[in-house]
């Protein structure tokens, strides 16, 4: 099939945490404008599946009831947030989040994707992923997707708060700014 034949893509990776409601929204309606199709896709961490001759082993068998695990939540998350007559179709990946995104983008058109949110997670996953994937990135800031802030921001902005209330009055004995009810 040539570039002429394929249909216009979006791939979107869906958080198995937010389930990246505003990432699939904006995706289908990028879809659907273009007459294309939405491909969601879960990266979920784990060995990719290994061929093997004779009889599957327990392990083997527990590992694929877990991939059917995971296929079937993918597909609860994008209906919950889409509908049920959503026609994305659903794509469970394993192995690293970069590589498996990434990967996806080979047979995009455009890759959406969620700005990560949590500390524990890589700060320069999203900014990896543009500088690697083989077509263009769209990602959701939180402040697009309205999910609250993490804590970090939290704390990083309360701290910011209390520097700058101390340097500006630092040097003045007995100075108090004026109570703003707003400001806490």
């Amino acid at each position: 099939m040539n570039e002429q034949e394929r249909p216009y893509t979006v791939v979107v990776g869906v958080s198995a945490t937010s389930k990246s409601p505003t990432a699939l929204r904006w995706g289908q309606s990028l879809a659907r404008s273009n007459g294309g199709r939405l491909v969601a896709v879960r990266v979920h961490p784990g060995p990719s599946t290994e061929v093997a001759s004779g009889p599957p082993s327990p392990a083997a068998q527990a590992a694929e009831h877990s991939r059917e695990e995971q296929r079937a939540a993918l597909a609860r998350d994008v209906a919950e947030v889409l509908g049920e007559d959503h026609g994305a179709e659903t794509i469970v990946i394993h192995g690293s989040k970069r590589r498996g995104l990434i990967n996806a983008s080979h047979d995009a058109d455009v890759l959406v994707i969620d700005a990560p949110r949590a500390p524990s997670m890589s700060p320069l996953l999203a900014q990896r992923i543009v500088y690697a994937a083989m077509c263009p990135v769209v990602v959701m800031p939180p402040a697009i997707s309205g999910l609250p802030e993490s804590s970090l921001t939290r704390s990083a902005r309360a701290v910011g708060r209390a520097a700058l209330r101390s340097a500006g009055t630092s040097g003045r004995a007995g100075f108090r700014p004026p109570y703003d009810p707003d400001r806490d």
